[in-house]
């Protein structure tokens, strides 16, 4: 019987050859794919291999074990590195020490995790001392590799360990790590030991080989750790992927001041300058960087005290960045003079980068309009709508640190992550303040307007992960003096405690005392480039919702091409209005009602006449009143007392009346064009205010398009009813006006009974606009307002992917689906749209794009967005094209 092939679940890569290539991100991960390209592209990369993610995935299937064959693979691998590298792992006189990194598909910055200088014991440890004369950095390498295994495969508090080093620092009167002594370092290692054995009841590992086993399955395990699991469900990374985990010869930054270490990226990733943006260490590993452990220097000193390396450092940064097309994090070790690259990945960047990038490299031929289109996230347009501090504003400057992530950010101190995220879910706007953030500090940061920190660069976690989110972030403000546990900080002699406002201007770096006004952005330069290039690919029309005349410029200066919801009701709640409103409500007849609904009446169509004055002939939907009067109404008697005064009747009346109002379930009750049907005279009265300023701009031969959308209806015969009622009005208000308007009458698919007998109702409407906030509570069954309670955690443990009032729900798109076709089946070129809160959803806008609506609409803030996600939803369709006829 023939032997069953074992999988393969181990690539190598040393020697200027390597097993793997860029390409091949889903079983690399993106740091192996970036290893194996950079070693094909003959760039110096220290020998190693990767465990691909699908070992990763069979080691959670067979409950925490390692797949079949995949540790033979490893130590066949393993000795091909010592065979490139020269050394052997665990020898006594010439050892090979390697590092063990996870390495996902999507970059997680800091999310899982890395151990350095594996393989030290007490007789490796002698011969690298031997080997190197540096007993030093020898002693140095193993208390930080203990101190590595001893937090992530042991689960030791890191912090006992760190109080350690600062309590050894104390006695010796020295302020950083790098002035402790061999002897100090020697002493400190033992304390380690006593940490660990206390912590785990067993002695710290002496094994290479058990060290190493320990190690893989601990960076498979950081694939479900908290933080990385909460990272992925803010960023949407599927859980389901697995992270690899990459095995590589140690280089060592720390040998001297001929060594050191850096992070880089090859364009400034916040403004997307065209410069080389990187800052180092000498005599440094690379987590003293990355991790913000030590403030770094500019790259400048690399080029004074290191120019051979940095040289060559300049030409593969270049090399890189023409190979992969775009731009990219980097990070490297030099050691004894000699430079090795450790990482290349596409870096993270601002929004504001991201187009400078985009256009950019399309000026240099690099990249097509297509590809810039492509590149940016439609979510990180967000951050170029984001309001800056206000520059009229008088400003008092505490501090100054690095800009690490441009915006700026108001909000009340706070000083840990945990209180962060209980201050937002009370509506609270927060600050974030650390000495230095941590891969745990990831939900507070999340939560926060903005993160400020004493220590750091501009590559350290703080800065990564805020330019990620969005976030404004202030980063190595040394000025500062954080008292965490008692949560206050102080400036000079200023102390700022918990609760005390402070902004941020991530632009500038200054942290600002007080509450400083912020203003909203002009939107200019690349900006508008960028929006035209996305325009000229799309196909869906992008309009917007807004009620006001405000709203509606603030929609036309991004782009909005006509209003696709404009809610009636939200006129009514001005308190000049809103009395008149409750007087028609509670009137016991029609007489009542009449003589409240004049009042409104020229309110109503000078709202319109502004309206339509903004949107310059554009189409404008407007929606008849959708909501249940009783949230009109007075909720307490001292509100019922003065509306019975100003009305001349009994309070005992209107409270009786308030009363006949109430509803078990208001949503599903009397309301949308039940009202209207009950309470005609409300419709006629809203049809006559829309009409009549319509007229007004058509006598002036000025154009508009009211399009008059009736809400909520369920059966043909309802939308019959209210379409006779609106064409009936409208004849009356052009007769009078003598003049035409070229109106619409349409409604708004969000019942499930409407979207099944879309046929039917087709015959009276004009057009269809999808309500997709009601209709995904019909469809589903559950109350939005509600559902806050149980829906996050039906995303957390895998019933739902995404919150169904978010990003569209298949079951909900299947309906709207069915209701595009037998609409269309009626009347074949009916205008369809989509005006919910999903209209400026990106994953939403592209299904939208795919069933053939014309256009979506959204709040005005989110107009840039559902342009560019509707852009590449055309470009994604034409590259699935493109792929097909190819495989044909």
């Amino acid at each position: 019987m023939a032997k069953k092939a074992v999988k393969k679940y181990v690539y190598f890569f040393g020697g200027g050859k390597a097993e793997g290539r860029g390409a091949m991100k889903n079983l690399l991960g993106g740091k192996g794919a970036g290893l194996a390209e950079m070693t094909n592209l003959k760039i110096p990369v220290p020998a190693g291999f990767t465990i691909t993610t699908e070992a990763c995935n069979e080691y959670f299937k067979a409950g925490k074990k390692h797949p079949p064959g995949m540790w033979e693979q490893v130590i066949k691998n393993l000795k091909k590195v010592e065979k490139e590298m020269g050394m052997k792992f665990g020898d006594p006189v010439n050892p090979l020490l390697v590092s063990v990194r996870s390495g996902a598909k999507f970059s997680m910055p800091g999310m899982m995790d890395t151990v350095l200088n594996l393989g030290l014991n007490e007789i490796t440890m002698k011969a690298l001392i031997k080997k190197t004369g540096n007993e030093r950095f020898v002693y140095d390498a193993y208390r930080r590799f203990i101190t590595m295994f001893g937090s992530i495969v042991m689960g030791i508090d890191r912090q006992k360990f760190e109080k350690a080093l600062e309590a050894m620092k104390e006695k010796k009167g020295v302020r950083l790590d790098t002035e402790l002594t061999a002897e100090d370092l020697k002493e400190l290692i033992e304390e380690y030991k006593v940490i660990y054995k206390k912590s785990t009841r067993e002695d710290f590992p002496i094994d290479p080989y058990e060290q190493l086993n320990k190690v893989i399955s601990a960076v498979f395990n950081s694939w479900f750790g908290e933080r990385a699991v909460k990272y992925r469900n803010l960023n949407n990374i599927p859980h389901d992927l697995g992270t690899a985990c990459n095995i590589q010869a140690m280089v060592f930054g720390n040998l001297g001041d001929n060594s050191g270490t850096g992070v880089g990226f090859t364009r400034d990733p916040s403004t997307g300058q065209k410069r080389f943006f990187a800052e180092c260490l000498i005599n440094a590993q690379g987590e003293d960087v990355v991790a913000g452990i030590r403030t770094p220097l500019h790259i400048e000193e690399l080029k004074k005290r290191l120019t051979q390396a940095y040289n060559e450092l300049n030409k593969i940064y270049r090399k890189l960045e023409k190979h992969y097309k775009d731009m990219l994090d980097i990070e490297f070790t030099v050691q004894e003079g000699k430079l090795y690259m450790l990482q290349t990945r596409v870096g993270k960047r601002t929004a504001a980068a991201a187009l400078k990038i985009a256009i950019d490299m399309v000026k240099e031929k690099l990249i097509d309009k297509k590809t810039a289109v492509l590149r940016i996230d439609p979510e990180q347009l967000n951050q170029l709508l984001h309001p800056m501090i206000d520059p009229k504003a008088e400003i008092r400057v505490l501090a100054k640190g690095l800009p690490a992530s441009p915006g700026a950010a108001v909000g009340k101190v706070v000083f840990t992550a945990e209180d962060a995220e209980h201050a937002a879910e009370k509506g609270e706007k927060v600050i974030l303040v650390r000495t230095e953030t941590s891969p745990e500090d990831i939900g507070g940061m999340h939560a926060a307007q903005g993160i400020l920190t004493a220590r750091g660069g501009m590559t350290s976690h703080a800065a990564v992960v805020a330019r990620g989110m969005g976030k404004c972030c202030v980063a190595g403000c040394g000025a500062l003096n954080i008292h965490e546990v008692q949560k206050y900080f102080t400036v000079n002699d200023l102390e700022v405690k918990e609760g005390d406002y402070i902004t941020l201007n991530g632009t500038t770096g200054e942290v600002i005392l007080g509450e400083i006004p912020l203003v909203v952005p002009e939107l200019t330069g690349d900006f508008g480039k960028f929006m035209k290039w996305v325009d000229e690919f799309r196909r869906l029309k992008v309009r917007t919702n807004a009620d006001t005349s405000g709203d509606s410029e603030v929609a036309r200066k991004f782009g909005a091409e006509g209003i696709g919801l404009c809610r009636t009701e939200h006129m009514f709640f001005a308190p000049e209005r809103i009395s008149a409103v409750r007087e028609m409500i509670l009137a016991d007849d029609l007489e009542g009602r009449k003589k409240a609904l004049e009042k409104l009446l020229p309110m109503q169509k000078g709202d319109f006449i502004e309206i339509f004055k903004v949107m310059k002939g554009l189409p404008v939907t407007i929606r008849l009143l959708d909501p249940p009067l009783h949230e009109f109404v007075p909720h307490t008697d001292e509100e019922l007392r003065a509306l019975a005064t100003s009305m001349e009747v009994p309070f005992e009346k209107l409270k009786a009346r308030n009363k006949a109002l109430h509803e078990v379930n208001p949503m599903l009750g009397h309301r949308g064009c039940r009202v209207g049907i009950t309470y005609p005279e409300i419709y006629e009265m809203q049809v006559r205010a829309i009409i009549e300023a319509a007229c007004e701009f058509s006598k002036q031969k000025i154009k508009v398009i009211p399009e008059i959308m009736i809400p909520l209806v369920g059966h043909v015969n309802e939308l019959k009813m209210m379409r006779e009622l609106t064409v009936r009005i409208s004849d009356q208000v052009q007769k009078a006006y003598n003049t035409k308007v070229n109106y619409t009458v349409g409604t708004m698919i969000e019942l499930p009974r409407a979207a099944l007998t879309a046929d039917e109702i087709a015959t009276q409407a004009d057009f269809y606009s999808f309500g997709t906030n009601d209709l995904t509570q019909t469809t589903f069954g559950l109350s939005r307002d509600d559902a806050g309670r149980f829906l996050p955690y039906y995303i957390e443990i895998g019933i739902l992917e995404d919150d169904p009032f978010i990003t569209l729900d298949n079951g909900t798109g299947l309906l709207m689906k069915l209701a595009v076709e037998k609409g269309r089946k009626v009347r074949k070129k009916m205008k369809m749209g989509i005006c919910g809160e999903h209209g400026g959803d990106p994953k939403s806008v592209e299904f939208c794009h795919k069933i053939g609506l014309d256009y979506v609409s959204c709040s005005p803030y989110r107009i840039p967005i559902a342009r560019l996600a509707a852009a590449q939803a055309v470009l994604k369709e034409k590259s699935k094209e493109d792929l097909s006829k190819s495989t044909v």
